[in-house]
């Protein structure tokens, strides 16, 4: 065959290819052979607290009132540490945040520096963690590697911690320790786990949860926080494989919860996941006709062959159990119910979710301020 003849062989044969059709008649898109995603890498685990060693209080987001940070610096020295106050956090900024977005990250970066200061607890959310991503060095935080401590806001910088390399804790922070002066579930098991008292919990069976066994690392937190981080590669733990995904939420309706979720699944996030934690969805709405926000996001979930855990106790409810974001975990999801388990070493214990003793301590209106949704004190 000549020259001229294999060309033009080659030509039909590409040009085939590329029009080649689905069997609906629909043009096909060309596949071509890529790398799967690289899994998420175990975190370092930062030191469990002795007797003495500090806490740096600081507000990232909203500002906290001055009686508030002071309560919860009297509940850390009740639990045998040293309260650090950071030196912004009196600040106010557009009415709202504790000072602007530097001297927030500045209040961040100097309990980083600081080698004495062995963990961070936020004294609340609200909005604008986002702010401080461009303006905190990841190698510092990579370097430093210290228990940072907080929910709903606070989920940006977990994220940010995660992917940093370093674990940090969902959990409670100072507008909710010291409206129970840390006598609470979720302050006395924050308090345990800085300790180096792991939990591992137990959680009575929901209607919507999917059985199986998983493991991978633990990221996510409030929806509305982390979503806006995906494609965002400087703290973007979400498209790496082998990661077990927690979300909660407080005062979206179920249409933004539903938005939210198709744009996790849009951006192929839903591939590297290993498991589901759905926590607390505070006063979701009802704009659409569902039970609950489970079960519209259960209809979603069903297509994966994933275990989905429902009803988990963390988030914005007034059980909000501490989780460490960045460690290795497994869940097991069984018609009996389910457990969660963290593989970071230190003292387990037993933690039965359905028996745990809080009582409704904070009203609908204070739930809402720590999430930024309104502004109004109490």
């Amino acid at each position: 065959m000549d020259i001229k003849k294999i060309c033009t062989f080659s030509a039909i044969v590409a040009l085939c290819f590329l029009s080649a059709c689905s069997d609906d008649g629909s043009t096909g898109a060309i596949e071509w052979p890529g790398e799967k995603t690289a899994p998420l890498a175990e975190c370092t685990m930062p030191a469990f607290l002795k007797k003495g060693d500090k806490i740096a209080l600081i507000s990232p987001s909203y500002t906290t009132p001055d009686s508030n940070i002071q309560k919860t610096a009297d509940v850390i020295k009740d639990w045998g540490f040293t309260p650090v106050i950071g030196k912004n956090v009196d600040k106010l900024d557009a009415g709202k945040y504790a000072g602007t977005a530097e001297e927030r990250a500045d209040d961040f970066i100097a309990a980083l520096k600081d080698t004495s200061i062995k963990a961070i607890l936020a004294n609340r959310g609200g909005y604008g963690t986002i702010q401080l991503v461009d303006l905190i060095d990841p190698k510092l935080v990579k370097k430093n590697p210290k228990w940072l401590i907080g929910y709903s806001d606070i989920t940006t910088l977990h994220a940010m911690q995660t992917k940093a390399g370093v674990m940090s804790i969902h959990g409670t922070m100072s507008s909710s320790i010291a409206k129970t002066a840390g006598k609470d579930d979720n302050s006395t098991l924050l308090r345990d786990l800085l300790k180096g008292e792991v939990p591992t919990y137990k959680v009575p069976k929901h209607k919507y949860n999917q059985k199986g066994k998983a493991e991978g690392i633990l990221v996510g937190g409030n929806m509305t926080t982390f979503v806006p981080l995906i494609g965002a590669s400087d703290i973007d733990v979400f498209q790496n494989d082998g990661i077990i995904l927690f979300m909660e939420e407080i005062g979206e309706n179920l249409r933004n919860i539903d938005r939210m979720f198709h744009s996790i699944e849009l951006h192929g996030v839903m591939e590297n996941v290993r498991g589901v934690i759905l926590g607390e969805f505070v006063d979701s709405g009802t704009d659409l006709d569902y039970e609950s926000t489970e079960a519209m996001l259960s209809s979603y979930l069903k297509k994966y062959d994933i275990p989905v855990m429902c009803g988990f106790p963390a988030g914005h409810d007034d059980v909000n159990l501490p989780l460490v974001m960045g460690a290795k975990v497994e869940m097991n999801v069984t018609d009996k119910g389910a457990t969660l388990a963290f593989d970071i070493g230190g003292k387990t214990k037993d933690v039965d979710t359905d028996k745990l003793t809080n009582k409704t301590t904070l009203s609908n209106a204070i739930r809402l301020m720590l999430s930024g949704k309104t502004f109004n004190i109490e």
